[in-house]
């Protein structure tokens, strides 16, 4: 078994969408993070995954699962820039876990429009 040290959180994500694409490539360059593309999943990793894993990002850490929402919360956290103050703050608010979600489910079923804004192209295109 991975000793904590071993690797960085694992943030998985829809490798065949270019807003994924580009929020997990955002979170990388500015916090210490493993990308993993659902189509480069691992047997173990996919183990640790809910059934329903394709209908939102992931970070896996070595003793956690975040998923959906709370996988953006959680990488935000850990950046490295003072944008992580923000996910700190939003942590205080009450109720914030709802709002998280909500948040979460608008900008993924919308992200074909918020690709227009922000996108790379998808590594699972690349030929």
């Amino acid at each position: 078994m991975d000793t904590p040290e071993a690797h960085p959180p694992r943030l998985v994500f829809d490798d065949d969408c270019g807003f994924c694409t580009w929020c997990a490539e955002y979170a990388a360059a500015r916090g210490e993070f493993e990308l993993v593309g659902f189509s480069d999943l691992s047997p173990d990793q996919l183990a640790r995954l809910p059934d329903d894993y394709e209908s939102c990002a992931h970070l896996l850490t070595q003793d956690r699962v975040y998923s959906c929402g709370e996988a953006l919360e959680e990488a935000m956290a850990r950046l490295e820039t003072p944008a992580r103050l923000s996910a700190v703050a939003f942590r205080q608010l009450p109720g914030h876990e709802s709002l998280r979600e909500r948040g979460y489910r608008f900008v993924a079923d919308n992200r074909v429009s918020f690709g227009k804004l922000a996108r790379r192209e998808p590594p699972a295109r690349e030929s």
